[in-house]
């Protein structure tokens, strides 16, 4: 419920007003703020701030403070009820988080926009009372190594994907393209940039199944995506095997290839802890009971072999949780996979997909495991212009919501969503500005900030 009260209070923010809040316990003795600036983007940022009441219990209480430039405004918060005025902000406790004991922290966060620097806001005072504490950016994770070495065996709880420490984590990576088509950027030069340069926790390996795929030779595919889970592993990424199940976009057409395919993938990487299962695409076409029972066949086949592994499910409509067939997430609410360890697909294109699948998937994150397996930042066709904004709310939205997402493509392919300018593939270099699409360059700013993955 807590992850619920928090989406209500973001999409309660008005920006821009300020009001009466009400009668508040003031905090006696003061408080301290940490700060963070999560990522920073051209144009705008993301921010964390954890308050921890160092004084008498608060019932209900409002953090203050100032915005020190005035390009710097509030988008978007979380975890609290937002607003500003001028350079003034204000957040007020909700309903799940308004008494804070001795001691106590809320732990809040905000996208914003900015003009220019983006130096550190000011003056935080707690129901009134400053902040003495430190507003220095803490160590955003003191915990080393690469992801899959602080994360360990990934497991769902509740609606979160978590990690060995039992807590709720983002993991953000970078789909392949069709490996039958550009095998060619999925070389060790390439994954060394993905694991070190983009800093990537995943990787997708998308094999299709129709279109000169699977079908065509099983066991060489077969054989080849269990090398890129292999390369994963070595770079500490996670790897995310993907049935890429597109035409026909009823699964059950592949139900005794799937079957094949993941007893032998689960049976060779049951041992590995970087490994989760895509066990269909996007189904289209086809109805939610449809895919519902291709699920609850292949699931068993993955669990004779590795009981641990998480699996991912597409949902209708393109993995859209229906909203592209003109339904949504209550299929699904209310008649689930019957599966442990389970999270259900979503996939957007952001020129494409805006409120109504934004909505969607806020209401849904409440009720059910979610992860983006696959979002485009251009059009649903994989071309036309990037779609900044509308990006930029979507991975806002999910960072909120530590929703986990792969972007679609790591590869030079001759379309706008490909993260690298056509011919790249051909050469060393995969991070360059100089390689890098428009596309490219958002995703690999957003995705090398430090994760904060949590470990106690």
């Amino acid at each position: 419920m807590k992850r619920l009260f928090a989406l209500l209070a973001a999409f309660a923010t008005v920006l821009g007003l300020m009001g009466a809040f009400g009668p508040q316990a003031v905090a006696a003795n003061g408080c301290k703020v940490e700060y963070t600036v999560a990522s920073q983007w051209q144009g705008g940022f993301q921010a964390g701030v954890k308050v921890t009441n160092l004084g008498a219990p608060v019932s209900g209480w409002t953090l203050r403070f100032t915005m020190p430039d005035a390009g710097q405004r509030i988008a978007q918060g979380w975890n609290a009820t937002w607003s500003q005025s001028g350079s003034a902000v204000s957040a007020v406790a909700v309903d799940w988080n308004r008494t804070l004991a001795t001691g106590a922290a809320a732990d809040l966060g905000f996208s914003g926009t900015l003009t220019g620097a983006n130096p550190k806001p000011t003056a935080f005072t707690l129901n009134g009372v400053a902040c003495t504490g430190s507003v220095d950016e803490p160590d955003p994770d003191p915990a080393t190594g690469t992801p899959v070495e602080v994360n360990g065996q990934l497991h769902v709880c509740g609606v979160n994907l978590c990690n060995q420490y039992n807590r709720p984590l983002q993991l953000r990576g970078m789909s392949t393209h069709g490996i039958q088509w550009f095998d060619q950027c999925y070389g060790a030069a390439s994954l060394d940039a993905l694991a070190n340069d983009w800093k990537s926790d995943l990787l997708r390996i998308s094999m299709y199944v129709q279109e000169d795929g699977y079908e065509t030779d099983p066991a060489g595919f077969t054989n080849r995506v269990n090398a890129l889970v292999d390369m994963a592993e070595a770079r500490g990424m996670y790897a995310l095997i993907d049935f890429h199940t597109l035409t026909p976009g009823d699964p059950n057409y592949n139900l005794a290839r799937a079957k094949t395919f993941f007893a032998s993938v689960a049976a060779r990487n049951a041992g590995k802890k970087n490994v989760i299962y895509e066990i269909t695409n996007e189904p289209n076409g086809v109805s939610w009971s449809a895919v519902k029972s291709y699920a609850e066949q292949v699931i068993p086949v993955v669990r004779a072999a590795d009981p641990d592994g998480v699996v991912v499910v597409g949902t209708r409509g393109w993995s859209s949780l229906g909203v592209s067939d003109g339904s949504d997430e209550n299929e699904v609410v209310n008649n689930p996979v019957n599966a442990t360890n389970l999270m259900y697909a979503f996939h957007f294109y952001a020129a494409s997909h805006k409120d109504n699948y934004r909505s969607t998937l806020s209401r849904a994150a409440s009720r059910l495991p979610l992860f983006v397996t696959e979002f485009g930042t251009v059009s649903a066709t994989g071309g036309g212009a990037m779609d900044v904004a509308s990006t930029t709310a979507w991975l806002n939205l999910l960072d909120q919501l530590k929703i986990s997402y792969a972007n679609w493509t790591y590869s030079d392919a001759p379309e706008s969503s490909a993260a690298f300018r056509p011919g790249t593939c051909g050469g060393g270099d995969y991070s360059s500005s100089g390689v890098l699409t428009e596309s490219g360059a958002l995703l690999k700013a957003r995705i090398s900030t430090p994760d904060s993955f949590p470990t106690s």
